[in-house]
């Protein structure tokens, strides 16, 4: 699955920062929203749902620390990365950012190589995370057995077939926009139609016998057993 074209939400309220930093992950492929306040990133985040969340420490109205434990406490963030931006270099307010559920940190003044690097370090990590086995209620999915059990019966699926659902899977009752299932499951390289997706689970959905994927009209699909 391509880590680009994920989504990245910037909470900062420096115009300078936000677009050096808007500038360099979008000429590194990812998608960019960015928020000046921690009121305005915790509502960005619930729109967009991002899949990095990069949160300035100072921020008016709500610190990056208070928007990280708001977030942290909602069932829909709990596995979503979190990176700090700080221009503080007390290790207490460093050690209180980790504490509150961040991923990492990255202290100002922003070097555009470090922070990148930072960002696909984390990418790497959730991409290793991604192997792990994936148990829904009567659902298993093994990805490195490339095994799918349902009510203990195997069954099997064709590659994109089972990567299409263990994308959805991961994150019950989240909604995928149809670009970001094609980007993560297909990839920017191939070249295909929302129609490929639609074929797609309509498979899934006859070959487990059970309408685990709804459709949420004109946006995308979600998972939900």
């Amino acid at each position: 699955m391509d880590t680009k074209a994920r989504k990245i939400l910037i909470a900062d309220d420096e115009p300078d920062i936000l677009e050096i930093l808007k500038y360099n992950l979008e000429k590194d492929g990812y998608q960019v929203v960015t928020a000046k306040n921690g009121d305005e990133a915790i509502d960005k985040a619930k729109q967009y749902q991002p899949d990095l969340i990069i949160l300035d420490i100072m921020m008016p109205r709500k610190s990056g620390v208070e928007v990280c434990e708001i977030l942290r406490a909602q069932p829909l963030f709990k596995d979503t990365l979190i990176l700090f931006l700080t221009a503080l270099s007390d290790e207490g307010t460093q050690i209180k950012g980790l504490t509150t559920g961040a991923d990492d940190y990255v202290s100002k003044p922003v070097s555009p190589q470090m922070f990148l690097s930072k960002v696909h370090s984390l990418f790497r990590r959730l991409k290793k995370e991604d192997t792990t086995v994936l148990q829904v209620n009567d659902l298993t999915i093994d990805p490195d057995r490339f095994s799918v059990q349902y009510k203990g019966e195997e069954i099997s699926l064709a590659k994109k077939e089972f990567e299409l659902l263990y994308l959805l899977a991961s994150k019950p009752g989240r909604v995928f926009l149809r670009n970001e299932i094609l980007s993560q499951v297909w990839g920017n390289e191939v070249i295909v139609g929302d129609r490929t997706i639609d074929v797609h689970i309509r498979k899934i959905r006859q070959k487990l016998g059970v309408d685990c994927i709804t459709t949420v009209k004109g946006v995308g699909y979600k998972f939900e057993l």
